[in-house]
Parts: structure tokens; C-alpha cells; sequence
């Protein structure tokens, strides 16, 4: 007997009317509909972005700040036409922010309301009534798998939560479901492609890892990060967009608090479109180096190291 696909097995284990589609045919055509919505992707992205597609599982995407991991996740959501909903971590976050809470304002209307109507309504038929789903406030987790429209979930910075907020989303990224004490277990109604972004600020639980497939993303190469710059800085040149790109990688290659970002580069490289180069110059590099580095530590490192001498 042949292994189910496991787009088979986990909709037969969700009790789901239809097997989750292929949003993709394969990798090539994954990064021609990304880039249609602006992202380049590389082809380690596409190819693990396309698996985790096939294979119904989470990506755990970690890298650097600022090098498009949550561009990804909303580049995917466009090019499938799915809904993004996205929990942004944050420490402190805790279960009434990402999965549910009660309303209980409208609790305590119903109660008030079955008080003032018959009087033999007893205190166990109201409990009953008043923990009904009509009573839940969805926060994003449960809202992505409830949801009966195509999701995507983007569960951003999960390195920033405690490992006990962390123990929340196992029982999500497993099961696609959510055990309620006074529901009982609400599973899946469609399910959503799912990523987590880190910036590995902190070791996240081997628990998690299992569950998700895993993908790197650094910074990008000289190559890919001037056809980034072109794909998303109407007006500019290819050569200053070459030039930009060689100027950052230098920079990265320093030793700064912060390295410059993606969209720190793209910040720049606006900028240089607005004063009406196009083309840099010592001078010009080093008066507009503030858009690109945040610590005057950085900024004053950075222009001894390319041009031997203080900003």
C-alpha cells in the first residue's frame, strides 16, 4: 500500500471535505509569481518555499534583520490571492493576544439578560450558553485556521516570545487545531501555508524546529541585490544600481554594530533617485552614509574603512 501524500494524510486527519491544493507546480514557477509581486527569490527560497507547499509544513525562516523574510511570507500570500494574517511577537505576548479570549462584555450582557428574562433559567444552562463561539474573540492563530478563505500566517520575530509562549504554537503547527477547556478542540477548516520569521536573537525549542521546514536568509549578493534595487527603485539606472550593491557589500564586510538592511539599501538608493545621481562619488557616498548606518560609531568606522579617513 503507497504512503499518502501528506496533503492527503493531514486533510484525512483534520476530517477536511478536500485535500489542501497545490498552490505551486514547482519551484521555477514559484519564483516567476513571486517576482511578479516584486520579490526576488533565490533558489533556496523557492525551492524550500515549494517543498513546505507539497509537504503541508511550517517554515521556520531565520536570518539577519531587514533581509526579506517577512517580505516573503507577504509576496506569498499575493501570488496565491490568500489572506495574510500576521501575529507580530513580541515579549510579554501571551495567549489572550495570539490565540483567544472570552468577550466578556458580551458574557456579562447575556448573563444580565437571562436574569432579567426567565427566572428559572438555572446557572448551568447560562454557563453553557454563555461559552459559545459566538462569545470567543479570535486572536490571529485561531483566526488563520478558522478562516474558510485561503490564509497565509505569518508569525513574525517568534524569537522574541518566551519558550512558554512558544509551547502555544505546537499544538498549531502539529495538529492545526486549538483545544479550548470550554469548547472543547477546534480543528482547521482550511490550511493555512505558515511562516515563522526569526532573527535568531535567541535558540528556539528543538519542539519547534521539528515541525517546520528551515530556510536561511541572508543577505544578498552583489547580483541579486541590484535586480532587488531595480525590481523596486522606479527611475533608477542599472549602473548605480550595480554601484549601490557593491558599496553595501563592502559595508556588510566591515565589522558594525548594525550591518546595513535590504530595505536599508533600498532606503539609499531612493534617495540617490531623489537628489538626481546616478552615479557615487567619495563625497556623495559619505554624506548620505546616515541613510544606510544607524550608530555615528558605525558611520565614522565605516568611512575610515572605505576611504581612509574620518566621515
Amino acid at each position: 500500500m503507497s504512503a499518502l501524500d501528506p496533503r492527503e494524510e493531514l486533510a484525512q486527519r483534520l476530517g477536511l471535505s478536500e485535500v489542501p491544493p497545490v498552490r505551486f507546480a514547482s519551484p521555477e514557477e514559484l519564483r516567476v509569481r513571486l517576482a511578479e509581486h516584486d520579490y526576488l527569490s533565490s533558489d533556496a527560497i523557492s525551492s524550500v518555499t515549494f517543498l513546505a507547499d507539497r509537504l503541508a509544513k511550517p517554515i521556520l525562516v531565520e536570518g539577519p534583520a531587514g533581509t526579506g523574510k517577512t517580505a516573503l511570507a507577504k509576496a506569498v500570500a499575493e501570488a496565491v490571492g490568500a489572506r495574510l494574517i500576521r501575529l507580530q511577537c513580541y515579549e510579554g505576548l501571551d495567549e489572550s493576544k495570539a490565540l483567544y479570549e472570552w468577550n466578556y462584555r458580551k458574557q456579562l450582557l447575556r448573563i444580565q439578560a437571562g436574569r432579567a428574562g426567565d427566572a428559572s433559567e438555572n446557572w448551568a444552562e447560562l454557563e453553557e450558553d454563555i461559552f459559545a463561539e459566538e462569545f470567543l474573540l479570535t486572536r490571529p492563530l485561531l483566526e488563520a485556521i478558522t478562516a474558510t478563505e485561503p490564509v497565509v500566517l505569518l508569525i513574525d520575530e517568534v524569537d522574541r516570545v518566551e519558550l512558554e509562549t512558544e509551547a502555544l504554537l505546537l499544538e498549531i503547527l502539529s495538529e492545526y487545531q486549538v483545544s479550548i477547556p470550554e469548547l472543547g478542540t477546534l480543528k482547521a477548516r482550511q490550511v493555512p501555508m505558515v511562516f515563522l520569521t526569526s532573527n535568531n536573537t535567541r535558540e528556539l525549542s528543538e519542539a519547534l524546529k521539528r515541525r517546520c521546514l528551515y530556510l536561511h536568509v541572508g543577505y544578498p549578493d552583489v547580483q541579486r541585490e541590484r535586480d532587488i534595487i531595480l525590481s523596486r527603485v522606479p527611475g533608477i539606472s542599472t549602473a548605480l544600481a550595480e554601484q549601490i550593491a557593491e558599496v553595501v557589500r563592502t559595508l556588510r564586510s566591515v565589522d558594525l554594530k548594525k550591518s546595513p538592511s535590504v530595505s536599508e539599501t533600498l532606503d539609499w538608493a531612493r534617495t540617490l533617485v531623489i537628489l538626481g545621481r546616478d552615479e557615487l562619488g567619495e563625497e556623495l557616498v559619505t554624506q548620505t552614509l546616515h541613510i544606510l548606518l544607524k550608530y555615528q560609531s558605525d558611520i565614522d568606522k565605516a568611512a575610515r574603512e572605505i576611504f581612509g579617513r574620518a566621515s
